[in-house]
This record gives C-alpha cells, structure tokens and sequence, in this order.
C-alpha cells in the first residue's frame, strides 16, 4: 500500500521542505517528491511539521514503569507510553545493580523485544552502570558500583552482546581500558559516565573507540587542580575531542537554557545527542517515586518538573518525554527545528549505525510523527502504519 502525505513541513537535515509530497509504501519511505504519484491512502498534515520518529538511547522508565521492574510486561508498557510522545525507537536503560538483576534486565527486555506487543521498537540496552566512581554516583545505588569485573562482563557480552547498544562507565577505573576494548571488539558502544577522569583518562579510552559521553555535566569531572597544576576533567575534554559525541537532557532542569547555548556554541551540531534519561514517573503525577528495582532502589522526589534526590544534592533523572527535547532547543536554546530533530533522529542513529532510521529519505524505515508548532505530537506512523496516540 501507498501512503501519501501532503501539505506538511518536512523535516531534512539540512532544511524544511514546503511543496513536497511524503511517499510511503509498505514499511519504507518511498519518496518525497513535488510529483502527485499513486497513492492509496492520503494524510493531510495540514502545515504541520513532518518529522523521523524520535530515537531516546537514554531513557530508565515512564507512565509509572521502570525497564527494570522485572517481567517483560513493564518494558513493553514503558516503551509504548514513550511512543505517546514521538519516540518511535527506543533504548531501554539499566542502573547500577547487582549482577542477577542486570542479567534477568536482559533477559526481560529479549522477551519484550520479540513479544510482538511493542507499537515501536526496542533497538536494544543502554547499559548505564555499575563501573562507576562511587565519588560520582549521583542517583546510581553505590552499594552496586564496583570497578570493571572481567568476568562478569565478558559473560555477559557474550550471552546478550546482541542486545546490547551502549555500556556506559568511568575509564579512570582499573581496567577499564580492557574494559572499553571488549566492548568495541562486540560492537557495543562505549560511553563515559559518572566519572573523575582527567583528559589524559579520557583520551586512553577515545583512542580505544570511546566517542560518546552519557548526560554532558551530570555526574562528571571538570577542571582539578593537582599540585597547582590544572587538569582537564570529562567536560573539558567533551569540547576538546572534536568526534566525541555528547547526550544532553535538554528538559532545561538538568542544563538551563544558557548552558544549552554554550554546548550548541562549542559542539558542532552532528555531535550533540538528545535523550530523556527519563524515569517511571514521567507523564504521571508522582511527587514521590523511585529508580531501579524494588529491593535495589534509590528513592526520589519529582518537584519542579525533575526528578531529585530527597535531601537534594543531586537530580535523578528526569520526567521528561522527547517532544519537550526537542521544544526547550527551539523555544529557549534557540536552535533551528532541523537541527533539533536531528540530534535526537539522525545524531543517535549514526552513533548507533541504524543505517535506515533517523532520517526522511528513500528506503528509509516509514517512522513518522507529526506535530504542531509547539512540538506537541498530532500523528504518529510507525514502520509505515498509524498508532493511534
């Protein structure tokens, strides 16, 4: 079947296009064209902006679910509460936690992926733990984080290396260097997160193929003094490593808007990551929720639209959904739509190697959103079929 889409504002890379028709046949994107072609079914966006699907490769949980509560029904349901708000692919996210928990996490999330319940699609794990500095561990349980343990994650690079995307850790760690190695010799991506690592630290592991940083600020070194002499920290070498890509929570809570600028102003834009980092209580009314699994948990409050620690000394993630992304980069970043979309569709998937996601381009996969002018989403099609939303 062909679907076309008029009278929309599609969303490129380099531009928006006005006059031009979204082709979509099957599952894949069959072309955008000014010629009126066959179709069998027609949507008017009615100037609406014509979008990819929204790519979140950082996100713990939302609609009152972790991905980690155990059972592959809370994935599914999280992933699908997700898909509400334009996040048409999706990384389900882990916490530092006891070895059984991250593999029965992995197990769970197999299941959901294959389950045949899911309206979007689960590209794979987000690993976010528990090689960490404790020093850092932000909302991360410390009773968890522990220094790269060889056999533990060969075993489980070795058992679920499919299904995992991302690890994130700290390479100042003993170990970590051979840590990074064996993620990059299973095609899993390596990310620095919570960290003390000095440039020198994050260089050893850029060099071993480490060109990501999970949440750019949140639970990171910045410039130290040693003897008197300065040292670069994660976030000074973030900007100086032109290829390092950075995922930043653009809710305005975690960076406000002048920080946004500076990230936007320092990093060249195909370098620049949204992500949620979203936790259970997202798109609920929770003042009072949790991260992680029942029995591993660490508590939490959600006041002024984040989620804190209860004394406050730190975030715990965010309540944010990808629409609100991709609004507070254009209302308060003042970045263009084009870029935006983009560093939440095209950025992830080049990081990610999804070679037909995160761009409207022929044979590319027909994951489709459509939203106004205040990114609230109106349509969503996903693999070339409307979700109702």
């Amino acid at each position: 079947m062909i679907t076309k889409i008029k009278n929309g504002k599609i969303i490129l890379p380099r531009g928006v296009l006005e006059g031009y028709y979204l082709y979509i046949k099957d599952d894949k994107i069959l072309d955008v064209s000014k010629e009126a072609l066959p179709y069998d079914y027609e949507i008017d966006a009615e100037g609406r902006y014509v979008s990819p699907g929204f790519i979140d490769v950082h996100v713990h949980g939302g609609g009152g679910y972790d991905f980690m509560d155990g059972g592959a029904e809370a994935i599914i349901e999280a992933a699908n509460f997700h898909l509400k708000t334009g996040t048409t692919s999706i990384m389900p996210t882990s916490l530092s936690c006891s070895t059984k928990t991250l593999i029965e996490f992995l197990k769970d999330l197999r299941v959901a992926k294959n389950s045949g319940k899911l309206l979007g699609t689960i590209l794979g794990a987000h690993l976010e733990g528990p090689y960490f500095a404790k020093s850092q561990a932000g909302a991360q349980n410390p009773e968890y984080i522990t220094p790269p343990n060889p056999q533990d994650y060969n075993m489980i690079l070795k058992e679920f290396g499919d299904i995992i995307c991302c690890w994130s850790f700290a390479p100042e760690l003993e170990g970590s260097a051979e840590f990074c190695e064996a993620l990059t010799e299973n095609g899993v991506c390596p990310s620095v997160a919570h960290s003390e690592a000095t440039f020198e630290d994050v260089k050893k592991v850029y060099e071993k193929g480490c060109k990501k940083i999970t949440h750019l600020y949140s639970g990171m070194s910045t410039i130290t003094r040693h003897n008197g002499y300065r040292k670069l920290g994660v976030i000074e070498s973030a900007y100086l490593l032109d290829e390092m890509t950075v995922e930043i929570i653009a809710d305005s809570k975690h960076l406000p808007p002048e920080l946004l600028k500076l990230i936007l102003k320092c990093k060249d834009n195909k370098n620049i990551c949204l992500v949620t980092d979203a936790m259970r209580a997202a798109g609920t009314n929770l003042t009072e929720s949790f991260l992680g699994r029942n029995g591993e948990q660490t508590p939490c409050i959600i006041d002024d639209s984040v989620a804190k620690l209860p004394d406050l000394t730190a975030f715990a993630g965010s309540v944010a959904t990808a629409d609100r992304l991709v609004r507070t980069m254009v209302k308060m970043a003042e970045c263009s739509i084009e870029d935006a979309v983009a560093m939440i569709t095209k950025v992830p998937a080049e990081i990610f190697g999804l070679k037909t996601k995160g761009k409207i381009e022929k044979g590319f996969d027909a994951d489709i959103i459509l939203f106004d002018e205040n990114i609230n989403i109106e349509k969503i099609i996903v693999r070339g079929k409307e979700i109702g939303n």
